[in-house]
């Protein structure tokens, strides 16, 4: 299979940004730790499964917990503000919990047998389970942040229940899209904006609002943060497709399999010609069939060729270009410590050329 071309030409300084994500994990494991500590059994042994620090039997693991993006942006976003990083660190946990309460349900919603090169919870654990650890989660979220008690902690709140509630949406849209033969680019981009762009741009304010930042540079931070995410979450296509299982930890051709209707696929039935044509028909030939789930490498191969033909892996691409250089133009609004800039922009670049 032919990996995914990266979507931004410039290469990220890496060992910077590996920097900033373990120190984004450092800081924020402890406090996170410490909150799933708190749920009852046995949720309790169920998120650390998931957090990848025990194995399925309970053992000590040192299982893939993911990239740490949402806090080490959270840290900068204190930064940013003028604050410690160590102010943002409740922020930055409430939002990594936020987004596995949104993992645990997606992952169940999608039936999606493995996460991080491992069975899911609701494989491993159950459905219900997944559904009440990603509850707890959820609750965890705005615990942490209220026990704080002060006026910023409550501004903070304020923010990610709006980033929450458009996550929620976006899923919404994103599983009723799975049904329709037809999805305009603008409705996926909408979608992809609720789904990802809104925990992302939370993340990169919240920590600048318990620093003490005023709602002006709060909402500038967010637009950065808006843009990253789309610009993530278009890479995020390109590797459901075209990405390695081996990178990925999932199945070739994920996102054809569940009849996503991503952006690769959306921009190359609205692209017109023979492949794009082609491809529609199939797609609807595929809604109807009884035997989808039986279907073999090769189909799915040549349904993704047919993408590539029509041009949407080029034109997801290039909107991942589009979008990362809207969020650098939002940082040039805030008034920031040059450092904290140049991480912000390193960041956006390590997002978007990634390969996992």
């Amino acid at each position: 299979m032919t990996p995914a071309n990266p979507a931004y030409d410039t290469v990220a300084d890496t060992a910077d940004v590996t920097a900033l994500l373990e120190r984004g994990r450092a800081l924020s494991a402890p406090v996170l730790r410490a909150a799933v500590d708190r749920l009852a059994p046995p949720m309790d042994t169920v998120a650390a499964y998931h957090f990848g620090w025990i194995d399925a039997e309970g053992r000590p693991s040192d299982g893939d917990g993911g990239k740490a993006v949402r806090p080490a942006l959270a840290l900068l976003s204190a930064e940013a503000a003028g604050a410690p990083a160590e102010a943002g660190i409740p922020g930055a946990v409430a939002v990594e919990l936020v987004h596995n309460f949104s993992l645990l349900h997606d992952d169940l919603m999608d039936g999606d047998e493995q996460r991080r090169h491992r069975d899911t919870v609701w494989k491993v654990h159950g459905p219900a389970q997944a559904i009440l650890v990603g509850d707890a989660l959820f609750a965890l979220a705005y615990d942490l942040l209220l026990e704080l008690g002060t006026v910023e902690a409550g501004r903070a709140a304020r923010r990610l229940t709006t980033a929450t509630r458009k996550l929620i949406d976006g899923q919404a849209q994103d599983i009723s899209y799975e049904h329709r033969e037809r999805v305009t680019v603008e409705e996926c981009l909408e979608m992809e904006g609720n789904k990802t762009g809104a925990l992302l741009a939370c993340a990169v304010s919240i920590g600048a609002v318990l620093g003490g930042a005023d709602d002006r540079t709060a909402d500038t931070l967010e637009a950065y943060g808006y843009h990253l995410g789309l610009a993530f979450q278009a890479v995020d296509d390109l590797l459901g497709i075209w990405g390695d299982p081996e990178s990925t930890g999932k199945q070739t051709w994920s996102d054809l399999r569940q009849r996503k209707k991503s952006l690769p696929v959306v921009a190359a039935l609205a692209a017109g010609g023979e492949a794009s044509e082609r491809l529609g028909e199939l797609l609807a030939a595929d809604a109807k069939s009884n035997d989808f789930d039986s279907f073999s490498e090769e189909e799915f191969a040549a349904r993704a060729a047919l993408i590539e033909e029509a041009g949407g892996r080029e034109w997801t691409a290039q909107e991942a270009r589009r979008q990362h250089g809207h969020a650098i133009e939002a940082l040039h609004a805030v008034d920031m410590p040059h450092r904290v800039r140049e991480q912000l922009t390193e960041l956006a670049d390590f997002v978007v050329v990634r390969k996992r």
